[in-house]
């Protein structure tokens, strides 16, 4: 009996040994893993809470490319905090000047940019005739037409931002002012300084070619785009978006960059050289063949604000075609004067380049999706960087 009574003495709930080891029970194992699990899931969710937090407050300080919570203007200021982090004040202005220039920087246009710079740079190549006329004065007058371009490049394509932003939220709701990264107000203080510095540089240097060049693409570029004045907003007809181009990109850059860099060489500047000629001539082409394309893509958008482009008139796939064409006839028949050249060098170059490019166009052409908005600017694009090839060719016409 006093077996049996022992026998049905319990031992404590809190311990059973097995084996001569000692484990605790099986409900305070799982009271205690359950303790640990409320601790874990209570430590991870402290760790997510300040980790989002970090994050979020990365992102915003960090954040370049995408949209701003506030339009762009350059009187705008910030607010401290007094509890705010020391680092992020100090990081806070670089970071809005870095988004600025960001801005800035897509406000410009940097596809027709790069064309201008390259315009004024083979212009003054072709402005040479012998090795010792690099010098010193050669670089420093190149330089007065590149800053004095690209300044008076950056009014003419705000200004037409400014006028044309209902037009761009349709056509191109990437650009800065259309998408509401910047303020109207910035805009136009930035087109207007540009401006004024792009004619006062042309003024400072007494160069009359220079000048006239700059306040001529002034004129042109402002009536493209202003609607103030029933003459005005050429962008409206094909004849005169034609004409401003030719005018622009043809007649004012070219030929005042070439007469300002050869007055600067040897004093004195001619037009009439076979050339010359020769040269402005393909400029000719490609500039029609450019501002005819451009309005393919924006054919909603024009016909939507009373635009009669070309590109409406003919339709998407003629207009296209059209545009190829004139720039293949144009490869072919640069090629043929260039085997006239009496110099071997250029000569080969010439031939071998724009036979080059000619087929590089033609496959290019042969893979668009004319159904594809993104193929149609793409090859828009693929058209500049040809004209960015031509400009790099053009100094070898000898």
């Amino acid at each position: 009996m006093e077996s049996l009574a022992i026998g049905s003495l319990r031992k404590p709930a809190a311990m059973i040994q097995y084996s001569g080891v000692v484990k605790p029970s099986s409900s305070l194992v799982l009271k205690h893993q359950a303790c640990i699990f409320n601790k874990n899931r209570y430590m991870t969710f402290q760790q997510r809470h300040v980790n989002y937090h970090m994050a979020e407050s990365f992102y915003k300080r960090s954040m370049l490319h995408g949209r701003p919570e506030k339009k762009f203007e350059l009187d705008a200021t910030s607010t401290n905090d007094s509890g705010s982090d020391a680092a992020h004040n100090t990081m806070n202005p670089m970071q809005t000047t870095v988004n600025f220039l960001d801005v800035l920087y897509r406000f410009i246009r940097p596809y027709a940019a790069l064309g201008t710079a390259l315009n004024v740079a083979s212009m003054a190549l072709l402005a040479v005739e012998k090795l010792s006329d690099f010098s010193p004065l050669f670089f420093v007058r190149l330089l007065q037409a590149l800053v004095g371009s690209l300044l008076m490049q950056m009014y003419v394509t705000g200004f037409n931002q400014i006028c044309d932003i209902e037009l761009d939220k349709v056509n191109k709701p990437f650009l800065p002012l259309a998408a509401g990264d910047l303020s109207m107000r910035t805009a136009i203080l930035v087109s207007s300084l540009s401006a004024i510095m792009s004619l006062s540089i042309a003024w400072i240097t007494g160069s009359a070619p220079l000048l006239w060049c700059l306040v001529g693409w002034f004129l042109v570029g402002t009536a493209y785009s202003a609607n103030v004045l029933p003459l005005l907003r050429w962008k409206r007809f094909p004849l005169t978006a034609a004409l401003y181009m030719l005018m622009a990109r043809v007649l004012m850059l070219p030929v005042g960059c070439y007469m300002h860099m050869k007055n600067s060489i040897h004093g004195r500047s001619s037009l009439l050289s076979r050339q010359t000629l020769f040269t402005f001539g393909i400029l000719s082409m490609f500039s029609i063949a450019i501002i005819f394309f451009k309005d393919i893509p924006d054919i909603k958008g024009d016909q939507m604000h009373g635009i009669k482009s070309l590109a409406s008139r003919l339709g998407q796939t003629r207009m296209f075609w059209s545009c190829i064409w004139v720039l293949e006839i144009t490869y072919i028949v640069v090629a043929f004067v260039g085997a006239t050249s009496s110099i071997t060098w250029s000569k080969y170059v010439t031939i071998l380049g724009h036979l080059t490019m000619a087929s590089l166009l033609w496959m290019r052409a042969k893979s668009v999706d004319l159904k594809s908005k993104e193929d149609i600017q793409s090859m828009y694009m693929f058209l500049w960087q040809l004209f960015y090839a031509e400009y790099c060719l053009l100094p070898f016409l000898r």
